[in-house]
């Protein structure tokens, strides 16, 4: 099969199109044929060598859309030919950049009928990312003030909507290009952060997400009520953010995790009209240097995806 393989750590540039055996599915497992595979931050850092759990060679990406091929032993969930989209094996490799995946077959779900596979690839590491964070761990709520930070990115638009979903008043923050895009995703105020300081103009929240990472979640704090939550989605400030919020507000820090209820909630929001998933480029595979180009320049909307 053809697969995006990297020998090294390094740039974009360590990445090369490289033929790989096909791999077979194991009891309880599926090997899909993969029709798109989403493109997300944590790929160019595991590329980099700065978030990585092994050593190179290996095949990068997690976001997975395709069609099941073969089922394993014991797999009672698919069909061959099912549509199928997931997150598998994260943080583990799971090799998405790539002609086929086989994973667990309960990390995989039936892909959205609304979506085609492009949209579907740029799905799952986000949409998790947010529920987990927003649902699961901050318990959202009709009522309360959500401020979600670089919200025209790949986590931060569809957090907007899941908030909106739960009946939250969203304040994101974006470039004042981006403030239309945001609030068609449905953010009630927009903060450009280019402009003001957001910690200056935000008060009262009741969750503050960050989706960034540097100093945004301790600068977040002043924004949160007493009792209040700060989520980040970055391990390495988790210290300096618990430092911050002290006693006055909680804090939390989130590693996304293969979830099918999950994927489930994800996929009953895409069917009701409340999410969907804005694709700032659709490349083929062959041009992963580029889309890691792009990934890495920070001026993304939305989600880049690669073809298979």
């Amino acid at each position: 099969m053809r697969a995006i393989n990297q020998s090294r750590f390094g740039g974009p540039e360590v990445l090369t199109e490289v033929e790989l055996p096909k791999p077979q599915a194991a009891p309880t497992e599926v090997l899909v044929a993969v029709r798109a595979a989403g493109v997300n931050p944590v790929d160019a850092k595991w590329r980099a060598g700065s978030a990585v759990f092994g050593e190179p060679p290996f095949v990068v990406g997690w976001d997975v859309s395709g069609v099941v091929e073969e089922v394993g032993v014991g797999v009672t969930t698919h069909r061959p030919g099912d549509e199928v989209f997931g997150m598998p094996l994260f943080p583990r490799p799971a090799g998405a950049y790539a002609e086929y995946v086989v994973a667990p077959s309960r990390q995989f779900v039936a892909k959205p009928a609304a979506l085609d596979h492009p949209h579907a690839a740029a799905l799952p590491l986000v949409g998790l990312t947010a529920w987990q964070s927003l649902v699961e761990t901050a318990d959202v709520r009709e009522g309360q003030r959500v401020l979600v930070h670089a919200a025209a990115g790949g986590v931060g638009h569809v957090a907007v909507q899941i908030a909106k979903a739960r009946g939250a008043h969203v304040i994101a923050t974006a470039s004042a290009a981006k403030h239309d895009f945001v609030r068609d995703l449905g953010a009630d105020e927009v903060v450009d952060h280019t402009a003001v300081d957001f910690a200056e103009v935000v008060r009262d929240v009741d969750v503050a997400f960050d989706t960034v990472g540097g100093d945004i979640g301790v600068r977040s704090v002043p924004t949160v009520r007493d009792g209040g939550l700060v989520v980040t989605i970055l391990g390495n400030t988790q210290q300096d953010l618990e430092r911050a919020a002290g006693d006055r507000v909680r804090a939390a820090a989130v590693l996304v995790e293969p979830d099918r209820l999950g994927l489930l909630a994800l996929v009953d929001l895409v069917d009701r009209g409340l999410l969907r998933v804005e694709l700032d480029s659709v490349l083929p595979l062959a041009e992963a240097t580029k889309a890691h180009e792009l990934i890495e320049s920070g001026r993304t909307r939305g989600k880049i995806v690669l073809t298979v």
